[in-house]
């Protein structure tokens, strides 16, 4: 009979089942239940149950020992305990912007949550060029909430260092530290680089010593600023969508970094989606409404953060050295640098790097695929060399627009 309260391993859709029965109360006793193992990640199994009967449905999510995208990656599943004391953590936060949490087992190392089958998951959305009116208001909301209220600024300081610790996320962290900062910027045997964007990363990216000095910094930055609980991997895939709702999922990757890194990853991510409709519209008039849309979602995510950013500031902060004249400004600027750096990091790591992105992947045209690639790869260095230009919206979009 299978136990699952002695040790751990990796479940079927079996498995789920006798778990939900056995393990949790969240359905009836004569539920009739099904299950689909819908994990299409790098990392997890995903689980979706659900009664027959009154279609009831929760997911289960269980993290495993290694990498789903490649087994050199050993991790903890101890990601699974992180991500879920971050969703309480955001649902107190920002209820409205993420699921409902049911039930954690340290032992399976699994999480119980609200099912968002009715949500779309944005990255996919934006494949079929889809625009969504509320989504920079909802992102902006939640990043300010998240990322002022655990930091230096708000919390009593010991508070926040036993935060630091609660949350040490070394295995994902290093994915990260590898994936992102290391790998991209020289010829790595681990990297898959398209045959048509080749070339031009030889001769821009493994070759320019300036880059590959500035993403050293950035990368010692990384290793060193503990500024804010960060979700760590807050792209499009991980953000589910209505036309008026916005959710935000997939939180292992969370630790305490960089307030920038989380802002800099969205908007590289909205980047893929606007090269990808530049290269897959064929009708001017739909191309011209699509793109225009994301970059003004890039330009109000950026102006609007700010301008939240500032008001919860004077709202929230406990910290008295904070509120020294010159202060906030200086504050503002350091964390608009460091997410210029991370856009630049992400588009350079997601046309290069172990983990492409279906935006570019999707273009089936060899010569567009590459007209795309190599666009991101132009802008990545304006945002990792120039990173202490970027303070409004439309220093992010003039960089796009030059370059797509």
């Amino acid at each position: 009979m299978t136990t699952f309260t002695e040790t751990y391993f990796t479940m079927t859709e079996a498995d789920a089942i006798t778990y939900a029965k056995t393990q949790l109360s969240i359905f009836p006793e004569d539920a009739m239940l099904s299950c689909e193992e819908i994990g299409d990640g790098n990392l997890n199994y995903v689980f979706r149950l659900v009664d027959r009967k009154t279609f009831q449905s929760v997911i289960i999510k269980q993290a495993g020992p290694v990498a789903r995208i490649s087994d050199e990656f050993k991790v903890s599943p101890d990601r699974n305990r992180i991500e879920h004391d971050i969703l309480k953590i955001q649902g107190q936060l920002t209820p409205e912007f993420v699921p409902e949490v049911y039930h954690y087992d340290p032992i399976m190392n699994c999480t119980v949550m609200e099912d968002l089958s009715d949500f779309t998951i944005l990255r996919k959305a934006f494949l079929s060029h889809q625009t969504f009116p509320n989504l920079a208001d909802h992102l902006s909301t939640f990043l300010v909430r998240t990322l002022l209220s655990t930091s230096d600024l708000v919390l009593g300081h010991k508070e926040k260092k036993d935060q630091v610790k609660a949350f040490i996320n070394p295995e994902l962290c290093e994915i990260t530290e590898d994936l992102v900062y290391t790998e991209p910027f020289y010829d790595c045997p681990r990297n898959e680089v398209f045959e048509g964007t080749l070339p031009f990363v030889r001769e821009e990216i493994w070759s320019d010593e300036s880059l590959a000095l500035e993403t050293a910094k950035l990368k010692f930055q990384f290793l060193t600023k503990a500024q804010s609980l960060i979700h760590g991997d807050f792209h499009t895939g991980s953000i589910f969508v209505t036309n008026d709702q916005t959710k935000v999922i997939d939180a292992e990757f969370a630790f305490y970094g960089q307030a920038g890194y989380d802002i800099g990853n969205i908007i590289a991510n909205l980047i893929f989606a606007f090269v990808n409709g530049e290269q897959t519209i064929e009708d001017p008039t739909e191309r011209s409404h699509y793109t225009g849309y994301i970059l003004t979602t890039i330009q109000q995510i950026i102006d609007q953060f700010k301008e939240k950013f500032i008001d919860a500031f004077y709202d929230q902060v406990t910290e008295r050295v904070a509120e020294y004249p010159g202060f906030l400004e200086f504050y503002l600027e350091d964390l608009l640098a460091d997410t210029a750096a991370v856009v630049g990091l992400e588009l350079a790591r997601r046309v290069i790097g172990l983990a492409p992105v279906q935006d570019l992947t999707d273009i089936t045209d060899a010569d567009k695929r590459a007209t795309a690639e190599i666009a991101c790869l132009k802008a990545a260095k304006v945002f990792i060399l120039n990173r202490q230009d970027f303070f409004h919206g439309e220093d992010f979009t003039r960089v796009i627009s030059e370059n797509a």
